[in-house]
């Protein structure tokens, strides 16, 4: 019988809570680390990391535009690039753009699969001017 090869992912968790046994920072695992890695890849823009400036996504510009058909291809495009160049844990299978423009909101929806998984996971974030 041959066993499956399986990968578990971790990063820290950004509201840096300690465990209580431990006493060392949370960990997030597997989807909830990538989930957390993808909304800040998207709400990140280009120069805001020191010594990266080439880490972010330039979706932000796009808040104020008219929105049509050509604009939203354009922010999926961007959201697509940057999790392709800095988030290889996740294979994405769709990504989909709604804008509020009364609020000046994007609500972006990303549908991935966890490279050693099969099983499809859902991260929605809003992004607006004022984070």
């Amino acid at each position: 019988m041959a066993t499956r090869n399986t990968r578990i992912f971790s990063d820290i968790s950004l509201g840096f809570g300690s465990n209580p046994v431990t006493a060392d920072v949370v960990e997030v695992t597997n989807e909830n680390a990538v989930k957390a890695s993808i909304r800040n890849l998207i709400s990140t823009k280009n120069f805001e990391r020191p010594f990266h400036p080439e880490i972010g996504c330039q979706i932000h510009y796009l808040l104020f535009e008219n929105f049509n058909p050509v604009t939203i291809e354009m922010a999926k495009r961007m959201v697509f690039d940057v999790l392709k160049a800095y988030e290889p844990r996740a294979k994405i299978l769709d990504i989909q753009v709604a804008d509020k423009q009364d609020n000046n909101e994007l609500n972006i929806t990303i549908v991935f699969t966890l490279i050693n998984s099969d099983k499809p996971v859902t991260v929605t974030t809003i992004l607006n001017k004022a984070r």
